[in-house]
């Protein structure tokens, strides 16, 4: 059983990584759009399938183990309130950064034509750091609330 629970997930990694295999090596396949499309399509429901045989084995808990987890439950509330928190401020910050890499080069080039624009400029590059804080303050929210 173990041995399964480790082989199921290589396996769904290794269906989904055949296709990037001819990319990587750089081979030429000759293969059509239609061909490729199939194999993806299998590779697809067959990690799917994986998936649920992988589920379905896991899911197979006794009474004892049952009540052990109902009681770790609290535990495991407190954790995916972490990592919530954790994603909103890190994707937002992420969506920032790229945000200000992209309005701080055109504010610059703007400021460089005409001095005068350096008003409207700054606003865009202000807004992309809006982001990061959105996200801390939601991350404060999800931290800080009763559940």
């Amino acid at each position: 059983m173990n041995a399964l629970l480790f082989l199921l997930p290589l396996i769904a990694i290794g269906l989904t990584t055949i296709p990037i295999v001819p990319i990587l090596t750089n081979a030429k396949t000759g293969t059509t759009a239609k061909n490729r499309f199939i194999l993806h399509l299998c590779l697809f429901f067959g990690v799917m399938l994986l998936m649920v045989v992988l589920m379905i084995t896991t899911g197979m808990v006794s009474a004892a183990e049952a009540t052990k987890e109902a009681q770790s439950a609290a535990s495991m509330n407190d954790g995916l309130k972490y990592i919530g928190a954790a994603l909103s401020t890190g994707l937002a910050s992420i969506g920032a950064g790229i945000g200000v890499g992209c309005g701080s080069p055109a504010a610059i080039g703007a400021c460089s034509e005409d001095p005068k624009a350096f008003g409207k400029a700054m606003i865009f590059v202000v807004l992309g750091e809006g982001i990061a804080i959105y996200g801390l303050v939601i991350s404060f929210l999800i931290l800080f609330t009763q559940s």
